[in-house]
C-alpha cells in the first residue's frame, strides 16, 4: 500500500493545493493532507478551522485523510506510515527551497521520498498569501478557492473589518 503524506499551512487552502490534492489520491493507495502549524506565518484561521475547511474541500475524496500535527515532517511520516512526502513546485524558487527540504527530511530518515508535482499553468502564480492580501484590499479571488472556503474568507475578513473600525471608534472618543 503507497500511503503519501502532503504537508502545509493551507492558510487558505486554494485550488492549486485541491488539484495537487487530487492527483495525489490518484497515484497513491492513501494520502494524508497534514495541515500544520508555521510558526513564522500568521494564519487567519486557526488550525481547526483550516481542518474542517480541508475536509469539506476534499470530502468526495475517499482515500484522502486531513490531519494535523506538528514538529518533524518525517517524524509524522513514521506515525502515520507513509512511504512518501508529496509537494508542489510552482516556480524556481520553491523548487530550490524544497529541494533543501527534501535534503534535510532525507539526512533526518533516509527512508524518506519525496515526490514533486509540478503546478498546473493556471495555479503557478498563486500562494495563499498573495490571495489573502489581495482580498484583504477588495479583490476578488473566488475563481482561485473552493466556495466553502472563499466563503469563509470573506466572513474572516469581514470580521476583522469590523473590529478595526471598533478600535478605530474607540480612539477616536
Amino acid at each position: 500500500m503507497k500511503v503519501a503524506l502532503f504537508p502545509g499551512t493551507f492558510d487558505p487552502l486554494t485550488l492549486g493545493h485541491l488539484d495537487l490534492i487530487k492527483r495525489g489520491s490518484a497515484l497513491f493507495d492513501q494520502l494524508a493532507v497534514a495541515v500544520m502549524t508555521n510558526e513564522n506565518k500568521n494564519p487567519l484561521f486557526t488550525v481547526d478551522e483550516r481542518v474542517a475547511q480541508v475536509k469539506e474541500a476534499v470530502s468526495g475524496l475517499s482515500n484522502v485523510s486531513v490531519i494535523t500535527a506538528e514538529g518533524l515532517t518525517v517524524n509524522l511520516m513514521n506515525q502515520i506510515g507513509a512511504d512518501y512526502l508529496m509537494r508542489g513546485l510552482r516556480n524556481t524558487a520553491d523548487f530550490r527551497y524544497e529541494r533543501d527540504i527534501s535534503a534535510m527530511n532525507n539526512f533526518l530518515d533516509d527512508q524518506c521520498e519525496t515526490i514533486f508535482f509540478l503546478a498546473k499553468p493556471e495555479y503557478q502564480h498563486l500562494s495563499s498569501s498573495l490571495l489573502k492580501e489581495v482580498t484583504s484590499a477588495g479583490g476578488d479571488i473566488s475563481a482561485y478557492l473552493p466556495a466553502n472556503i472563499n466563503n469563509a474568507l470573506k466572513k474572516r475578513l469581514e470580521e476583522r473589518q469590523l473590529m478595526q473600525v471598533k478600535k478605530d471608534n474607540e480612539k477616536t472618543r
